[in-house]
């Protein structure tokens, strides 16, 4: 028998929800009624309203006690987008650390589970080494999440696949829309600083990309990533050359798009902006990008004396995270990763974040493994250069790698 601590373990969700992150919860719950809680080494299975801040509370304001839910209710929890003990965007640091902390020794809590992004790994690897330093004995998991899809160790993270599905479908839908009416049409994606969303746009094409000049590929017909210095001129060059030719042009855009200085775009079209709790200009709760970029090319493409194209954007902002239908091998996927770090602390693991390593591109297989704490938290993943193709277009390899992701698409024809 692995050496185990008693006590109460207690789950919290971080950061923008997601389609799958309470498949998260559910599998690290049913994990813990089954395993630890069965053999008396979990006595309560806790839940934490609004993340860590539910351990900062008096008393139980904080807590929902999750150790008999039933199975049929947490079925349904799980297949619900968005946070179900709601989240925080609160990025802890030391001294946060050590009230979270404080927070367990109260609470008696001997297993922290967090569900989130590389702060949330951050949060787990600063209060375990904080719990370590007193003597208590506590055992920290962070189970990986963000539709972004910029943990390193991970081969895609929970929630980016469902992410990537709405914005592929959403750019099979508005590319119909543009070749029924003409025009260009900018659609907005988020991504600060990974283009892997903004990306996913590419599937709608229904086909790898082949090196063709954009005015010949299936839209969109341009994409551009934070990854790729973006340049003005550059984009009006190819707004220009593929409206020239189709009398239309589909885009897409990652929100976090830089210049060569990797001064963010979006910024200086919005001359000043609100910001987040961190200091960053709101990207995903303004319209500014698209119709500074708007603006742009229907100023730059309308002949002297001539009528100007028809530009329109969309900013598609929250709507990317919880639409209610989740790509089946995410929902999957999402919950093995809490079953899996439930069964990590189960062996008597210590800390560590749980990670999904591609074992196998055909047959796609994927592995849950464990990775140290350190090794995820507070670290960003990019676009790797071989899904990039050029300065507005990703490869066939960014296809092969993300087309098992999503699920089955819809079949559309025209005449």
């Amino acid at each position: 028998m692995p050496d185990l601590v008693t006590g109460n373990a207690a789950i919290g969700q971080s950061g923008g929800p997601t389609a799958v992150i309470n498949q998260s919860l559910a599998g690290i719950v049913e994990s813990l009624q089954t395993g630890l809680g069965a053999s008396g080494q979990v006595k309560r299975i806790i839940g934490l309203r609004h993340g860590v801040r539910g351990l900062l509370k008096p008393g139980e304001d904080g807590l929902v006690d999750l150790t008999a839910i039933g199975k049929a209710k947490l079925e349904t929890i799980a297949g619900t987008p968005s946070a179900a003990l709601s989240s925080t965007r609160d990025k802890p640091d030391e001294a946060y650390c050590q009230k979270i902390l404080e927070g367990c020794r109260r609470n008696d809590i001997r297993y922290f589970f967090y569900i989130g992004g590389n702060d949330s790994a951050d949060t787990c690897r600063i209060v375990s080494e904080k719990a370590a330093a007193a003597g208590y004995g506590l055992r920290c998991f962070h189970v990986p999440k963000t539709i972004d899809n910029d943990l390193l160790e991970n081969d895609h993270t929970p929630g980016f696949p469902s992410a990537a599905r709405y914005v592929t479908l959403a750019h099979m839908g508005d590319a119909l829309d543009n070749a029924s009416l003409g025009g260009i049409k900018i659609n907005i994606v988020m991504g600060r600083n990974a283009g892997f969303l903004t990306a996913a746009a590419s599937l709608a094409r229904g086909q790898a990309s082949d090196g063709a000049a954009p005015a010949d590929r299936p839209a969109p017909h341009l994409i551009y990533l934070p990854e790729v210095p973006f340049s003005t001129d550059a984009f009006l060059a190819d707004v220009d050359a593929v409206y020239a030719k189709l009398g239309r042009c589909q885009i897409a855009v990652s929100e976090g798009i830089r210049d060569e200085t990797g001064s963010e775009i979006a910024p200086k079209l919005m001359g000043s902006g609100e910001v987040d709790a961190h200091g960053n200009v709101q990207l995903s709760g303004s319209g500014a990008l698209g119709d500074g970029l708007a603006d742009l090319v229907k100023k730059a493409l309308t002949p002297k004396g001539g009528k100007a194209p028809r530009v329109r954007a969309d900013t598609f902002g929250y709507l990317q995270r919880c639409w209610p239908y989740a790509s089946p091998v995410d929902a999957e996927e999402a919950r093995a990763v809490g079953r899996y770090a439930a069964a990590l602390a189960g062996k008597g693991d210590t800390s560590a974040s749980t990670i999904l390593v591609r074992t196998s591109h055909a047959p796609y297989r994927v592995e849950c493994r464990r990775a140290d704490l350190a090794a995820v938290a507070r670290r960003t993943r990019h676009m790797p250069a071989e899904f990039i193709a050029g300065s507005n277009d990703v490869s066939a390899a960014f296809h092969d790698y993300c087309s098992p992701l999503i699920g089955e698409l819809p079949k559309i024809a025209r005449l």
